[in-house]
């Protein structure tokens, strides 16, 4: 075997063991940024894709999932620049055959946020959650759901270690006034 063929061999294991674990919780990310399940699933595909091709670039032993959420972050950004400096095109011709079709008759609004942390916590929280601002409901994601530390979520998110904590007080403040309602229909008293 060749030094290249062993060293292919070992980047395939260290993915295997250490960066495709994570990919639940990447997808969760990404479909907490993206709030569609094709464009989570592409997102994550193209972390893992990235995550491959510059695999000597990881730091073996150091966090793996820090290192992917960055990457999916990174991603995430570049794609929306991308897609707000191209013209929104809509074709007429579709859009007046949906509003004519019997489809168009009996569609509401649908929320796929709600959806983000199914079986994780009740609907009340999720809706308070998604109804943050996207700074402070990714560090509170990051924090409190993936168990970052604040020094993670810092490189992850590319802010200070001072503005990840302020950010975190300030979205558990904005949790607390909008669940103080549900607190006391569930009769807690008082939220502190």
């Amino acid at each position: 075997m060749t030094t290249e063929e062993i060293t292919k061999k070992d980047n395939e294991l260290l993915f295997e063991r250490e960066f495709f674990p994570h990919a639940d919780a990447l997808y969760n990310f990404a479909y907490h940024l993206t709030y569609n399940e094709d464009d989570a699933n592409d997102l994550v595909q193209d972390t893992f894709l990235k995550s491959f091709r510059f695999i000597n670039s990881y730091q073996k032993g150091t966090n793996a999932k820090a290192w992917l959420f960055k990457i999916l972050k990174n991603g995430f950004i570049n794609e929306y620049r991308k897609k707000s400096r191209a013209p929104h095109e809509v074709d007429y011709e579709d859009y007046i055959a949906f509003q004519d079709s019997d489809e168009a008759a009996g569609i509401g609004s649908l929320d796929m946020r709600s959806n983000v942390f199914q079986n994780m916590m009740g609907d009340e929280i999720t809706n308070a959650i998604n109804s943050l601002p996207a700074d402070f409901r990714t560090v509170i994601i990051l924090c409190d759901i993936e168990d970052f530390t604040y020094e993670e979520i810092a490189k992850i998110v590319d802010i200070p270690v001072g503005t990840v904590r302020s950010r975190l007080h300030r979205s558990r403040n904005m949790l607390k006034d909008k669940l103080r309602d549900y607190a006391k229909s569930k009769g807690i008293k008082e939220i502190r």
